[in-house]
C-alpha cells in the first residue's frame, strides 16, 4: 500500500513538480518584467511631455528675445536719427526736448538689452531660452532611454512566455538578460541621461 503511493508520490514529482515550478518561476518573472515595463512606460511619457513643454517654453522664450531685438533696433535707430535732428535745432527748448527723447529711448533700449527683474532683458531671455533648450535635451535623452528599455522589457516577456510553451531554459536566461539591460538603461534616463547617446 505505501509503495504504491511512494512510487505515485515520485511519479508525480518526477513528471509534473519540475514543469509547474519551473512555470511558476518564470510567470514571476514576467510579472518582475511587467513591473519594470510599466515604470519604464510611465517615466517615458513624462520625460517626452517634459520635453514637449520645454521646446515650446524656448520657442516662446526666443520670440520674445527676437521681439525685444527688433524693438532695441528700432529704438536705437530713432535715437541715431533725432540726433541728427538735434544738430540742425537752433531753439534751446526744442533741442532740451529732443535730449531728453534720445535719452529716454537710449534708456529704455538699454533696459531691454539688460532687465534682470523681472529677468526679460535680452541678455536674460536669451539666458532662460538656452536652459529651457538645455532641460529639453535631457528630457529627450532620457525619453529615449525609456524607450529602449521598454522594448527590452517587451523582448523579455515575449521570450519568458515562450519558455513556457517550448521548455527552453536559454530563453529564461535571455530574458533575465534583457531585464538586466533594460534595469540599466531605465537608470541612465534617470540619473545620466547624456552619459550614453542613443540618438
Amino acid at each position: 500500500m505505501a509503495h504504491p503511493h511512494g512510487h505515485g508520490h515520485a511519479h508525480g514529482h518526477e513528471d509534473h513538480g519540475p514543469p509547474e515550478g519551473r512555470n511558476k518561476q518564470v510567470a514571476l518573472l514576467i510579472s518582475i518584467i511587467a513591473l519594470f515595463l510599466a515604470f519604464s512606460e510611465t517615466l517615458g511619457k513624462s520625460a517626452q511631455t517634459a520635453a514637449l513643454s520645454y521646446n515650446v517654453e524656448a520657442s516662446n522664450l526666443w520670440a520674445f528675445f527676437q521681439a525685444k531685438a527688433i524693438r532695441i533696433t528700432t529704438l536705437r535707430t530713432a535715437a541715431d536719427s533725432r540726433k541728427i535732428d538735434l544738430e540742425a535745432a537752433s531753439d534751446p527748448a526744442i533741442r532740451a526736448a529732443m535730449e531728453k527723447q534720445i535719452d529716454g529711448w537710449l534708456k529704455t533700449a538699454a533696459r531691454y538689452e539688460d532687465e534682470p527683474d523681472p529677468p526679460e532683458g535680452r541678455k536674460q531671455l536669451m539666458a532662460r531660452a538656452r536652459d529651457a533648450e538645455h532641460k529639453r535635451d535631457t528630457a529627450m535623452a532620457r525619453y529615449h532611454h525609456y524607450e529602449v528599455a521598454s522594448a527590452a522589457f517587451q523582448i523579455g516577456i515575449v521570450l519568458a512566455s515562450a519558455t513556457i510553451i517550448t521548455g527552453m531554459a536559454a530563453l529564461t536566461y535571455i530574458a533575465g538578460g534583457l531585464t538586466i539591460v533594460g534595469v540599466a538603461l531605465m537608470g541612465l534616463g534617470l540619473f545620466a541621461p547624456h552619459a550614453v547617446h542613443l540618438f
